[in-house]
């Protein structure tokens, strides 16, 4: 095989090379394989998402003596990679110099009948795909989400879209949603007073403009 591929090699050196035991580090490498993909498989321990330091630590706590950089050079070796954390995002970026709205919340999170308060926020959720942004509208009185939006971005659209479908299915229910007040931070990327300013102008159902600093409320 190796003659077929253009490499020289005498004959007594590669029955010499079959011959030849396994060296002490080979043979302490395969024993230790076997230990690191037991705990890296294991549902209790290694559960198949622990890296490096995670498995040298369960090794060392069952009394296995390795070096750290042993377990790190044979788990490359056997393709085992631990699920590192993703990035962080900032969620709420408030712009100082846009105007605030009044809280008509008051942090008194409570409502009497559907439709009276919205509360309004957005997350991220990693996926293999990529992270996915998901904006949602609440009803507080039956902590039922009325509307959402999922992006593979951040924009101040996300909260609005997810506004204006949660107005959309409540007017195509036939529901009455005059003076709904929606109550959200201050926004995507400090831009959530725009889309207060939005809905204002282009929905008429009796809402009124409210909101706060970050950390508070945009209201509509």
């Amino acid at each position: 095989m190796l003659t077929e591929h253009g490499v020289k090699i005498a004959p007594p050196v590669y029955y010499a090379f079959k011959k030849r035991p396994a060296s002490a580090r080979a043979v302490s490498d395969t024993e230790l394989v076997v230990q690191i993909e037991r705990v890296f498989w294991d549902r209790k321990l290694g559960r198949g998402i622990s890296g490096v330091c995670k498995v040298w630590r369960l090794l060392k706590r069952e009394g296995i003596v390795v070096a750290r950089c042993t377990v790190e050079r044979l788990m490359r070796q056997q393709g085992l990679r631990g699920i590192g954390r993703g990035k962080q995002f900032i969620t709420t970026r408030p712009d100082d110099s846009a105007p605030r709205a009044e809280d008509h919340v008051k942090r008194e999170f409570r409502a009497d009948r559907p439709n009276e308060l919205w509360l309004v926020d957005f997350t991220y959720v990693p996926t293999w795909s990529g992270m996915a942004f998901t904006a949602f509208v609440t009803d507080v009185f039956s902590r039922r989400i009325v509307g959402w939006r999922t992006m593979s971005k951040m924009p101040t659209d996300l909260p609005l879209d997810a506004l204006e479908m949660a107005l959309w299915i409540r007017d195509r229910a036939g529901e009455d949603i005059t003076g709904v007040i929606q109550h959200s931070d201050a926004g995507s990327q400090g831009g959530f007073n725009w889309s207060s300013q939005h809905l204002d102008r282009e929905v008429s159902d009796g809402s009124s403009s409210a909101g706060s600093r970050s950390g508070g409320a945009t209201e509509a």
